[in-house]
């Protein structure tokens, strides 16, 4: 948790039972649970339930998202399922969801539960297959990739432009893969206005 604070900004609020929150001003952008390894990412939908990736559905107010407001720095801006093998049907089945395959290897996952349909997700093929990765907005991602260094982090895809916008990978002395992503306009970046 305190490798991210450092690198986002965030007020780190200790919770009961060992848990930590980190916060972008009001908003709170992650949540820490001890004993849990890696990123779980959790939708907005009906009914609480795990899902696959390592990720869940929760009932509650989505707190980020295409409809949600523009990302502040420090704040989650899109989320990525990385996978070997594509398995669109499940998401769709699980959450509504409608797929628009834009590559070979890439698919945005659209959402109308708010109105009409906005991408809430992407799915690349890789394989470096590790599930839901999340993207955390940033002023700078040069500058941000100095200071993952500077905090014992390590920069993995040094900054490249994508169709997201530029974004470079970046993980935590104790893990946490992440990409970052340079001032993002909306949920997704470019996507935003997809």
């Amino acid at each position: 948790m305190d490798f991210f604070a450092g690198v986002f900004g965030w007020t780190v609020i200790a919770d009961p039972g060992g848990s930590f929150t980190g916060w972008v001003g009001d908003r709170l952008a992650a949540q820490v649970v001890a004993g849990h390894g890696g990123w779980r990412v959790v939708f907005g939908g009906d009914g609480a339930r795990e899902l696959s990736g390592g990720s869940g559905v929760d009932t509650g107010r989505v707190l980020h998202g295409p409809w949600a407001p523009v990302p502040r720095v420090g704040e989650p801006c899109w989320v990525e399922l990385m996978v070997a093998e594509p398995d669109d049907g499940y998401w769709a089945a699980e959450l509504g969801w409608e797929t628009r395959v834009e590559s070979e290897d890439f698919a945005l996952f659209l959402s109308a539960r708010h109105g009409g349909p906005r991408p809430v997700a992407g799915r690349l093929r890789t394989s470096r297959s590790s599930g839901w990765v999340p993207y955390f907005a940033v002023d700078s991602v040069e500058q941000t990739c100095v200071r993952v260094s500077e905090l014992d982090g390590r920069v993995l895809v040094e900054p490249l432009v994508v169709p997201t916008g530029l974004v470079a990978s970046v993980v935590g002395p104790h893990g946490g893969e992440c990409v970052v992503l340079e001032r993002p306009a909306g949920w997704g970046g470019t996507w935003s206005a997809g």
